[in-house]
């Protein structure tokens, strides 16, 4: 196994895995020719969201990738699992987007053996903005990624979601929010349908509908496919922990969905 002794004149880095690649020389470097961005064709992630209920928060995504005009992907996550009680959705540049989430889920697993403790949920929101900026010389050559973090806060025992804008710019939203090329369509509708009082059940209803509101107007949101088996990816988060549903447990829901569409 390779080692990285760390220089005489360096600092010693932190809990922080980033800072220890940094220190080491070894960090990731979102950077590439100015005149190359142009000429590269990738694939992109569409429409994600999350809204809080009754005791927790629910974030979901859509299954489609979009490549130009062309779909690319119908089976695409974008939604993972950050770590016991946290969520991050991505949109944008899809293989980007997969490498920052990989990382930020070894930065939280990092820190919690170093401290014997996770770190809270505002820290984690906080250092997935830190991974964001670093992305911006990416950004300005228009491969961008945009995530959205969710999770259980036990401090204060309530679920909590937060949003991003290119620059890393964090922001808590109260009650939902949205990112992707379908995130207006899905955040008008659940303006219209959100009730702060909604439980986990009516909470996945209302996520799967938005994503289904704004498959019908945005072409690169992939909405429900029953004949192909293709659903959101949605997660539940609580007081128990991360749970992802089954196709099983989500069918239901897009079929409603869908009738009430046609």
């Amino acid at each position: 196994m390779p080692q990285f002794p760390l220089p005489l004149d360096t600092p010693v880095p932190s809990s922080s895995f980033l800072d220890l690649l940094e220190a080491v020389g070894a960090a990731p470097r979102w950077e590439i020719p100015a005149d190359a961005a142009h000429n590269l064709s990738v694939p992109e992630g569409t429409t994600v969201l999350a809204l809080r209920y009754q005791g927790g928060v629910i974030i979901a995504g859509d299954r489609q990738a979009t490549e130009g005009h062309m779909v690319a992907h119908r089976f695409i996550q974008k939604v993972f699992p950050s770590d016991r009680y946290s969520a991050v959705a991505v949109a944008g540049t899809a293989g980007l987007a997969t490498e920052m989430v990989r990382l930020f889920q070894v930065e939280l697993e990092h820190y919690e053996k170093l401290e014997n403790r996770r770190l809270s949920l505002e820290g984690k929101a906080t250092f997935l903005a830190r991974l964001v900026r670093g992305q911006l010389p990416m950004a300005i050559q228009g491969l961008v990624v945009v995530p959205l973090f969710a999770g259980y806060d036990e401090l204060d025992k309530v679920g909590r979601l937060y949003t991003y804008d290119v620059v890393g710019g964090r922001y808590e939203e109260q009650e939902f929010g949205s990112t992707g090329s379908g995130a207006r369509l899905a955040k008008s509708y659940l303006r219209t349908a959100y009730q702060p009082d909604i439980d986990a059940s009516g909470g996945v209803d209302l996520a799967v509908r938005a994503l289904v509101s704004a498959a019908q107007e945005d072409t690169a949101t992939g909405g429900p496919d029953l004949r192909r088996g293709i659903l959101p990816t949605v997660f539940r988060i609580d007081s128990e922990g991360i749970a992802e549903l089954t196709d099983e447990e989500i069918r239901p829901y897009a079929e409603s969905a869908l009738e009430d569409v046609r």
